[in-house]
């Protein structure tokens, strides 16, 4: 059945490499994915990077990928505002500079500071959605602004749900759910949620690539995002043990994956059986 997936959707750190070290087996695997004439996605929360940054990492690692080859939450957000939301025009963004010029690229106008606000204000015009992405260079200034905002509004979206953001070193920084849960304990307001495990991220790959959920495989570590879209996006998953998940957390745990594996080379090992 796993040969039967056409679109391989592919988590990175914990799944590819870990940190700047290649898992074993992994370039072989994708190889083979080539080889299969299979069309293999990398596909990532993380908002504060851009593209480019991503397909440096991956190339720094002997990977040679394509700027379409690479789908983040921001790519997801944009195509959900242009496919839902085709009129918004204004954004306050709470992002880094890559995922500003992201959106800039789209011709959308953005707003960061109160002083940008007041000027768009002294116009005529209004904000027409806030997006909170994971911004690395939130200031107490932004987030005082967006929580103004988003009582006003009474909505904002917000790229991915990670509580954390796994660092090199083995430690974590915090993520955008931290941020979340500033905002909610100040507004007491939900964001609409974009990235995995919603299937928001999912309908965005399938715009994107014309492409279909039943083709779809999503390759990963972690048990709350990669996994559980599988439940929530109605696609097929693939569990890995190369990162995040232990097998005694899946063991106790009440997500469950399609198959599972020790790593990505296991499964091109499995695919190779099926040429």
């Amino acid at each position: 059945m796993l040969s039967k997936s056409d679109v391989f959707l592919l988590d990175m750190d914990g799944t590819i490499y870990l940190g700047d070290i290649l898992i074993d087996g992994a370039k072989d695997f994708l190889e083979t994915l080539r080889i299969l004439k299979k069309t293999y996605i990398f596909v990532t929360n993380n908002s504060s990077k851009s593209p480019k940054a991503y397909i440096e990492k991956l190339n720094g690692l002997g990977i040679k990928v394509e700027r379409e080859q690479i789908f983040t939450s921001a790519d997801a957000t944009i195509i959900y505002l242009k496919q839902l939301r085709p009129d918004i025009k204004n954004i306050f963004l709470l992002g880094t500079p890559s995922l500003k010029e992201q959106f800039l690229s789209y011709d959308y106008n953005i707003i960061e500071t109160r002083y940008e606000l007041d000027e768009l204000f002294e116009k005529g015009e209004n904000i027409d959605e806030i997006i909170l992405g994971f911004d690395t260079t939130l200031t107490y200034e932004k987030i005082h602004t967006a929580c103004d905002l988003i009582r006003e509004k009474g909505s904002y979206i917000a790229t991915h749900p990670d509580l954390n953001c796994p660092l090199d070193n083995g430690k974590v920084m915090p993520d955008i759910g931290a941020m979340i849960a500033f905002i909610k304990a100040s507004t007491k307001i939900d964001p609409t949620i974009i990235g995995k495990p919603h299937k928001t991220m999912i309908d965005g790959i399938c715009i994107r690539y014309n492409v279909e959920k039943k083709n779809m495989l999503m390759i990963g570590d972690r048990l709350y995002t990669d996994i559980l879209i599988g439940r929530e996006a109605d696609i097929k998953t693939a569990l890995v043990f190369s990162g995040e998940t232990t097998r005694a957390m899946y063991d106790n745990s009440n997500i469950a994956a399609t198959y599972t594996y020790n790593s990505v080379k296991e499964i091109g090992e499995e695919l190779k059986k099926s040429r």
